[in-house]
């Protein structure tokens, strides 16, 4: 693919963010393009991973065997994931223009928790490779992201079972 490539945001409180980012290196390994995968906030049990990490041409980098939700993290716990998620995004932006597309699952998230700096993130975007296509995504977009972007996805949710608690728990396959 020639030219300069573009980055993609697809943020929100709707379901499918993570989905969108998975059907896009889906579409993007099966026209021969090579896929980096990174999840933050997620470890290395998501059903997604196994899919992709069998798909000629995408490569998933491993995070933690184990990840706990924040909720449930004491401050060393915190302190511990935000200096190896800023490990993994240096290497990552190092590795970045060995890949045609670069996909930063759940980063938004990450620097909205306070897990990530924005200033990290955004430095990522400006110094990627021109040859590589870059996609975030997460809950919140912080402006200075959505200036960078080319693509702004906003996924809303209009209805959910846990908004009015006919479902509390996820399901494998479809929300995890």
């Amino acid at each position: 693919m020639p030219g300069t490539r573009e980055i993609h945001a697809y943020y929100g409180h709707g379901k499918g963010k993570t989905t969108a980012a998975v059907g896009q290196a889906v579409r993007a390994a099966g026209s021969g393009l090579k896929v980096l995968v990174y999840q933050f906030l997620k470890d290395n049990s998501s059903g997604e991973r196994e899919i992709l990490g069998s798909v000629p041409g995408i490569m998933c980098l491993p995070g933690k065997e184990h990840v706990k939700f924040l909720s449930r993290m004491d401050a060393a716990e915190k302190a511990e994931l935000k200096k190896e998620n800023e490990k993994k995004l240096d290497e990552i932006g190092k590795l970045c223009g060995s890949f045609d597309m670069v996909i930063l699952d759940e980063v938004l998230c990450a620097v909205n928790a306070g897990m990530l700096s924005l200033a990290d993130v955004l430095r990522t975007v400006r110094e990627k490779a021109p040859n590589t296509e870059l996609v975030l995504t997460g809950r919140g977009a912080p402006e200075e992201l959505i200036a960078l972007a080319d693509y702004v996805s906003v996924i809303e949710a209009r209805k959910h079972p846990f908004a009015d608690g006919a479902r509390t728990a996820a399901r494998e396959g479809v929300e995890y």
